[in-house]
């Protein structure tokens, strides 16, 4: 390159970067073209006048988002950093990112569904309060046993349609009940269907993402006994979404008990134009996965530590 051309380039690459110049501004100065300004700022970095560097700790989970982003055609990666925080802390920082992020996509639906589980607990607990009176929010799932009420979708429905000022419904059934002709009896219910029904046709769906072996939720309040998790590996269970147990190909598994659960299916879910998943914790990597490949979600909201043990297995 000769001394003129990289002096040009020098000049153009301080006018834009260091004194903030518009390249249309750079042009009017030169005399030349604003699409050429451009080609002279990309060419400035190849040949290594200009090199940027991005001094924030984000940085690193942007990329891994963008890595996401493309590697399983998501229309978002949320990816918070953890660094050296606890099982809970981590769950807390995530649930408090994810309510930042996500409000404002929110508040542009119409009708959103809500499933059920600790994380999403703590997300709602974390949203912010903004008045969207137009929203509907609808359970996905019917009640989790007489403990933990504050983790059914019934409990979360409300808490997060107090702080929006809006409507909710609710379903008044339990989510898991003794057999299928049970099932079959309160789905007939017009108000238990009503509710089913207008899930379907939500805009949005939160859920969360479990490993029923690890920690599972439904053990800890005992919706499922250690029948249910031989079960589930007789039938390759690898994780469950709303409740639905599903095995490595992102597929609802044989197992008898998602016959017997109230509340929305996977094929169901597929049919909802954006699934977010919120998904905290530990060794659900194999859930999430499959989930992903399956094109089950849309949106993801994970560690930076999921999301890089996901990159690297699935490279």
């Amino acid at each position: 390159m000769k001394w003129e051309e990289k002096r040009d380039l020098v000049k153009i690459a301080t006018w834009y970067y260091q004194y903030g110049w518009t390249q249309a501004q750079i042009a009017q100065k030169i005399g030349i073209s604003r699409s050429i300004i451009s080609k002279k700022l990309q060419e400035a970095k190849e040949h290594g006048i200009v090199e940027i560097f991005i001094k924030d700790e984000t940085a690193y989970t942007v990329e891994l988002e963008q890595q996401l982003e493309n590697k399983y055609k998501l229309e978002e990666a949320i990816v918070v950093a953890t660094h050296n925080l606890s099982v809970e802390e981590s769950t807390n920082w995530l649930a408090k990112k994810a309510a930042y992020a996500l409000n404002k996509r929110i508040t542009k639906v119409n009708k959103l569904g809500i499933s059920w589980g600790k994380t999403i607990r703590k997300f709602v607990n974390e949203f912010p309060y903004i008045t969207h009176k137009d929203l509907v929010i609808v359970p996905l799932i019917g009640g989790m046993g007489a403990d933990e009420v504050d983790l059914h979708s019934n409990q979360i429905c409300y808490d997060l349609k107090k702080k929006m000022q809006c409507t909710c419904k609710y379903l008044y059934a339990p989510a898991l009940v003794e057999d299928q002709t049970m099932k079959i009896d309160l789905c007939k219910n017009r108000y238990i269907n009503e509710v089913l029904n207008e899930g379907k046709t939500v805009d949005m769906a939160i859920v969360g993402i479990s490993n029923p072996y690890y920690h599972s939720t439904m053990e800890q309040i005992g919706y499922i006994v250690n029948k249910d998790l031989e079960e589930f590996r007789y039938y390759d269970v690898v994780g469950d979404c709303n409740s639905r147990f599903y095995t490595s190909d992102g597929k609802e598994a044989n197992s008898p008990i998602n016959q017997r659960i109230i509340g929305l299916s996977l094929e169901d879910l597929h049919k909802i134009p954006t699934v977010v998943a919120i998904v905290s914790g530990e060794n659900k990597e194999k859930a999430i996965i499959a989930a992903l490949n399956a094109k089950l979600i849309n949106i993801v909201v994970m560690t930076d530590k999921m999301a890089e043990y996901i990159l690297k297995t699935t490279d």
